[in-house]
């Protein structure tokens, strides 16, 4: 369900080229949320990093939408880069497989498939 790779990249650096990699790819980032730094600034002892970046096809997305209107709630696809146990990470969770959990549409296995690919790409391209 998950796909994630260690880096010997820093966590800034990691960042920066997962970044590029979205855009090298086709997709935008939407937002990125600073997690770690949120969490820190509402007083919480958090000594990990974590970026998520939401990241977007939107001719895939506007197919995904096309066929269910409901999964508006399972975009944009997220994208990590995070620090567990002092080593950086960079994750996602499979396209493909959650979608399967919430419709058994053909054509939307297929759209899911092709994005799971794409995304795949773009974290290793950025680790």
């Amino acid at each position: 369900m998950y796909y994630i790779v260690a880096t010997d990249k820093s966590f800034d650096q990691a960042s920066a080229d997962l970044e590029s990699a979205v855009k090298n790819h086709g997709y935008g980032v939407l937002h990125v949320h600073d997690l770690g730094g949120t969490l820190r600034s509402k007083g919480l002892a958090f000594d990990n990093e974590c970026k998520i970046f939401e990241v977007c096809n939107p001719s895939q997305a506007a197919k995904v939408l096309s066929i269910d209107m409901r999964l508006n709630m399972a975009l944009p696809c997220r994208i990590s880069v995070f620090t567990e146990q002092g080593k950086v990470k960079i994750g996602l969770i499979k396209p493909a497989q959650m979608l399967s959990t919430l419709s058994q549409d053909k054509a939307l296995a297929e759209v899911a498939k092709e994005v799971e690919e794409k995304t795949v790409q773009i974290v290793d391209e950025a680790k």
